[in-house]
């Protein structure tokens, strides 16, 4: 190679810094820790119930006395934070069990707060497993209607703050919920509780094995007049400034993989937290190739973390956590 081309070569050798392991670990510029992560917890009605999700393994719809166990292990390992999705006992049109006051996540999040309560629990606010539909919002005519569903929304965050959560997480991509939510809880004097808005939430295919967890497949149609089309990624920064403007406090990006550039644009662009979402399929996909012996799977699952991190997110949601900080204490 001429002295053209790598002029400083071979004053400048990038390769002395990846030498040892040593090296590689004091001067990586991206650390995975154990604060990074929230860990969803699928939550339904009954006692002594554990049903493990066909298509993502190690991954269940939990009881509540259940539930308690699991914020036990992941307290013991130093998880602190996780988010709630409510499996109930009834649906109807409107997901009415979504919003009453004694539903099953506001009854998980009382419990664990009461055994734990230093545990960050976070509730997703959302219609979609409540209502008989599968839709995120109430239905006329086979449309969701946006204005009608917010007061429903604003009702369920305030059911969720009176059991004690500690972040309220909308995720129906309503337009004015964000705003809707804030007024609801501070009227009520929740000012002080933060909301972590899905602000660029895709409609993305990555979901299949979330609506196995949560039983929550749309019955009719799809979600692409409210969720964001995937091939955008201005609109992206135009709903997370609305949601930052009506008062989000953290925004978030779902799915992650395949919108690693929506994260870092996103970081780039607002100051303040950024979540990412590291859903079902990306979970799934990356446990199957594993098993079929394809990829190492723990290799692939810090990598594909580490991506998500180093594109700019502050916290990652992942049903990968428990394995993660496992593996990060082990060194």
């Amino acid at each position: 190679m001429s002295d053209h081309i790598y002029p400083n070569f071979p004053i400048t050798r990038l390769r002395r810094l990846r030498k040892t392991p040593a090296l590689r670990d004091m001067f990586r510029e991206t650390h995975l820790t154990r604060n990074d992560f929230i860990f969803p917890l699928f939550v339904t009605t009954g006692e002594n119930i554990k049903n493990e999700i066909g298509s993502m393994p190690n991954i269940f719809q939990l009881s509540v006395d259940n539930v308690l166990r699991e914020c036990e292990e992941l307290f013991s390992i130093g998880i602190s934070a996780v988010l709630l999705f409510g499996i109930p006992d009834f649906k109807d049109e409107r997901g009415s069990s979504g919003y009453t006051a004694d539903g099953i996540v506001q009854k998980a999040t009382h419990e664990i707060k009461r055994a734990f309560p230093e545990m960050l629990v976070i509730t997703d606010v959302c219609l979609c497993e409540y209502t008989s539909h599968g839709h995120c919002g109430v239905i006329e005519n086979e449309f969701v209607q946006n204005d009608e569903t917010l007061r429903l929304l604003a009702e369920q965050a305030l059911t969720h703050a009176q059991s004690g959560a500690d972040i309220i997480a909308p995720s129906d991509m309503m337009d004015g919920r964000i705003g809707a939510i804030r007024r609801k809880l501070d009227e009520n004097n929740f000012q002080d509780t933060p909301i972590m808005a899905y602000a660029a939430k895709y409609s993305s295919a990555f979901y299949g094995p979330f609506r196995e967890a949560a039983e929550s497949a749309p019955q009719f149609g799809d979600r692409k007049s409210y969720q964001m089309d995937y091939g955008n990624a201005d609109e992206a920064m135009r709903e997370i400034a609305l949601d930052v403007q009506e008062g989000a406090d953290v925004v978030m990006v779902k799915p992650a993989l395949a919108y690693l550039d929506v994260i870092r644009r996103a970081k780039e662009n607002f100051n303040l937290p950024i979540a990412a979402y590291n859903v079902s399929g990306e979970y799934s996909m990356i446990k199957a190739a594993a098993e079929k012996g394809w990829i190492d799977g723990e290799r692939v699952m810090l990598e594909t973390l580490t991506a998500i991190k180093r594109a700019g997110a502050d916290v990652i949601i992942t049903y990968f956590a428990k394995e993660a900080v496992r593996l990060i204490d082990n060194g």
